[in-house]
């Protein structure tokens, strides 16, 4: 929280509209315009401003990696008329998810949920503008997000060819909603895996795993909800540039939305579960190990009490006189107290 409250500080005096990135670090820009309808399908250039146009029966795709080049986003904004208030939303990576109706369109953001080097989860940032018959689309990283979905395009599989912009908005929504399904086995299968850890062998570093997961379910929970209200808005929309026969996909989202939640939920308190299933096998694990040493030292209690009334009065002990005695009393002494100590290493007591 402090980390964000810092972030959004930047922002403190400077008039409504003022591009100020926050979040990490963007990185260089690279686009992607694609024009298309049921018959073709081309690439254009995308620096090029006259190509930002409607063209009748045909959909424009613009889609932006990487938010540096503050000056080209700027001209593209400017070009496609977007109001200065959602450019500096676009620039805010700490957005939360939600569906503003335009004059002419509809403003969407959304989390994006990813592994990094298959352990740190972040959430992307995808901030999508619909006016007219162009989709733009943007990103602060380089993820290859939309990859299959181009690749759809271009080999004309499915309606996605046949339909028009509004419809690619909702795919464009549907990869996104999508890919928490994928992030959801990820973190059930290591769930499955700590579960196993506790019953054969619960150790110190789990701990950690568990709050890790925890804080990730967190995440995904803070991004997931406010998905939920944005969804629900695109579908209550009544701009006329969204179709009716989109409406019932939307929906269709919307119920798959309800589900990431409920699955989000229900790995919070798997979680929680595995917290209390550590404290449980720790505290069994400190329970065998007390009961052995209580055993030991029940057996060991006489004999010692024994030894020291009697030991050490009688009249007749040999070992007083020899020369060695002292010396193996000690070698004695640290044989026993290394192989116990051994002992309980092998059975993980230490």
């Amino acid at each position: 929280m402090a980390r964000f409250i810092k972030k959004q500080s930047r922002k403190t005096g400077l008039p409504p509209g003022t591009i100020v990135h926050v979040g990490s670090e963007p990185l260089p820009t690279k686009m992607e315009y694609i024009r298309y309808n049921a018959d073709e399908i081309e690439k254009l250039d995308s620096t090029n401003m006259e190509n930002y146009q409607d063209v009748p029966d045909s959909v424009d795709w613009v889609h932006i990696q990487g938010l540096k080049d503050v000056e080209l986003i700027n001209k593209i904004g400017n070009r496609l008329e977007i109001h200065p208030l959602l450019l500096e939303d676009i620039f805010n990576q700490e957005q939360r998810a939600k569906t503003e109706d335009l004059d002419e369109g509809v403003f969407v953001v959304l989390k994006y949920p990813c592994f990094i080097n298959n352990d740190e989860l972040v959430m992307e940032q995808i901030s999508m503008i619909f006016k007219g018959n162009l989709v733009l689309s943007l990103q602060n990283t380089h993820l290859s997000i939309f990859d299959t979905l181009t690749e759809r395009l271009f080999k004309a599989t499915g309606r996605i060819r046949k339909m028009n912009a509004d419809y690619l908005l909702y795919a464009l929504c549907d990869l996104i909603i999508d890919r928490y399904f994928s992030v959801l086995e990820i973190i059930d299968d290591k769930i499955e895996l700590m579960e196993e850890e506790l019953i054969t062998d619960p150790q110190k570093d789990i701990l950690q795993n568990i709050y890790k997961m925890k804080r990730d379910i967190i995440q995904m929970k803070r991004a997931v909800w406010p998905m939920r209200e944005a969804i629900a808005a695109l579908n209550r929309t009544d701009n006329p540039i969204v179709h009716e026969s989109t409406h019932i996909f939307i929906r269709d989202l919307y119920d798959h939305t309800i589900q990431v939640i409920d699955t989000v939920e229900t790995f919070r308190e798997m979680v929680g579960g595995l917290q209390d299933m550590y404290l449980t096998s720790i505290s069994n694990k400190m329970n065998e190990v007390m009961k052995v040493l209580t055993i030991f030292a029940a057996i060991f209690i006489p004999l010692t009490f024994l030894a020291g009334v009697y030991g050490m009065n009688f009249h007749f002990m040999p070992e007083l006189s020899w020369k060695w005695s002292y010396p193996i009393w000690w070698i004695i002494t640290i044989i026993i107290g290394v192989g116990m100590l051994i002992i309980f290493k092998r059975k993980k007591w230490m």
